[in-house]
């Protein structure tokens, strides 16, 4: 099978997100999209919103449930170890030896990924599906992919979705004010934050 994989910290999950998921499995004849929340990530403290781990997974479970292809894989929230892309990867890869992996990320990570540990061993395992933000990125995004082409060997493609300026962020900070995050997540996932009472202690 051909699968999509989705990483992040999905605190919380928004429509942004799904989006990205839903126009990759279109454009690129996708059989799954599996989502990954990040129990440790390197580039943030875990506690940043004290949000618990297993909340943040119920909300992406809440998120794709009614999907048929999309998935919930807890490989990265289960790892006890710090998630980085090339490893996590290459365990898809050992794993599951019969798909094929494309692993979707946006523009600004195409312009930093030369920064990321052993970005390298990235390449030979998935094929990657860059996010457009609007079209007028389209000229320098094909540079940096015909860059890192001929550098590394890297199979990018572009991956034209809907601009959604919706961050986890602002959703974070309007939950605390008690604000309405209706049609910035799902409904389910709404009712969840609420009746949880989640980010409320941004506000104290």
């Amino acid at each position: 099978m051909k699968i999509g994989i989705m990483g992040g910290t999905f605190d919380p999950i928004h429509i942004g997100h799904l989006l990205l998921g839903e126009f990759a499995y279109e454009n690129f004849q996708l059989d799954e999209i599996w989502f990954l929340p990040n129990g440790n990530p390197p580039h943030k403290t875990t506690d940043e919103s004290g949000i618990s781990l297993d909340d943040r997974i119920e909300m992406v479970r809440l998120a794709t449930d009614d999907i048929p292809y999309f998935r919930l894989n807890l490989y990265e929230a289960t790892s006890g170890k710090h998630s980085y892309t090339y490893s996590t990867m290459k365990a898809l890869r050992a794993a599951y030896p019969e798909h094929s992996f494309f692993f979707i990320l946006g523009a600004d990570s195409l312009f930093s990924i030369e920064q990321w540990k052993n970005f390298q061993e990235i390449f030979p395992s998935c094929t990657i599906l860059a996010a457009m933000r609007d079209d007028k990125d389209a000229e320098s995004m094909k540079v940096q992919i015909q860059y890192l082409h001929e550098k590394y060997g890297a199979d990018i493609r572009l991956l034209q979705a809907p601009l959604v300026e919706i961050s986890s962020t602002t959703i974070r900070e309007r939950a605390a004010r008690g604000l309405s995050i209706r049609y910035m997540v799902p409904e389910i996932v709404s009712e969840y934050i609420h009746s949880r009472s989640l980010y409320k202690q941004r506000s104290e």
